[in-house]
């Protein structure tokens, strides 16, 4: 069951967000509470225009306000595996983000968004800050900020590209060559990826590799070794062959840096 609506506050509503919501959408108080917390709803101030999601039901709300609704009963029953804790650098944390974990949350829900999983897991509550991307069925490190300042300086070095060393740790078919480059343009930008080959196991006809990126184009590394026949294990979207259930086989294993948060030089790994 899916609901997707826009709702306004009219001067004859209930001013409490629960309240409002309860009589104007078909659900029971406890789906539409738990769709809140889940960060399916979102509210727009009528005079300002801020929009954000709304978690507490008893939210006071005014005439003019906006209500986006994003229900999705299959979504929002998913239950999320749980990151781990690599380092906490108080500014900054890294995770070991599971796959099947999204680095943002949709307009239908941020509960199993890692930004979200790990506003839960500190206590006292931190802000939490996006700084870079890993596809949801990959899995590996990502690190998240905890204050605008380190946010700002974390997302530039990322930007920049060759700054961040990243290593990544990547099952393919077949038997590729030891070692290579591949720089064929993605969407008609510059794409570089440099691999080499750990082993290769004749069954299940698959090589193990280190990947390192130069470049982040969208779906690099899975685009990359699908395109010269090698495509990533597991992976849902792109290849033939290479279908699995053990899930995409593409890891971000290591990352290091110059931090220009505390001036150090910092190496995550999970190897």
């Amino acid at each position: 069951m899916q609901i997707d609506l826009v709702l306004e506050v009219e001067d004859s509503d209930a001013l409490i967000a629960i309240d409002f919501l309860v009589d104007n959408i078909e659900l029971s108080k406890s789906k539409l509470k738990d769709m809140m917390n889940k960060g399916a709803v979102w509210h727009v101030d009528g005079k300002k225009g801020k929009r954000r999601r709304l978690r507490r039901a008893m939210t006071d709300i005014a005439p003019g306000d906006r209500f986006e609704v994003f229900y999705d009963e299959d979504l929002l029953a998913i239950k999320p595996p749980l990151p781990r804790l690599i380092a906490d650098e108080a500014h900054y944390s890294v995770w070991d983000k599971p796959p099947g974990v999204l680095s943002q949350g949709t307009d239908w829900g941020d509960h199993a968004a890692l930004p979200r999983l790990v506003e839960l897991y500190f206590s006292p509550r931190r802000d939490v800050f996006l700084i870079h991307r890993l596809d949801r069925e990959a899995s590996g490190l990502m690190i998240l900020a905890h204050s605008r300042k380190a946010a700002a300086q974390l997302s530039e070095l990322f930007a920049s590209g060759s700054a961040v060393t990243k290593r990544y740790r990547v099952e393919v078919l077949g038997d590729i060559k030891d070692e290579g480059v591949i720089n064929n343009e993605i969407e008609g930008k510059s794409a570089l990826t440099r691999f080499k080959k750990l082993k290769y196991e004749a069954e299940p006809n698959r090589s193990t590799l280190d990947v390192w990126i130069e470049t982040g184009r969208k779906h690099q590394i899975r685009r990359h070794f699908d395109g010269i026949g090698h495509p990533v294990i597991g992976d849902p979207r792109y290849g033939e062959g290479n279908k699995s259930n053990e899930g995409m086989k593409l890891k971000a294993v290591e990352m290091s840096f110059d931090c220009p948060v505390t001036a150090k030089h910092q190496r995550f790994s999970l190897l």
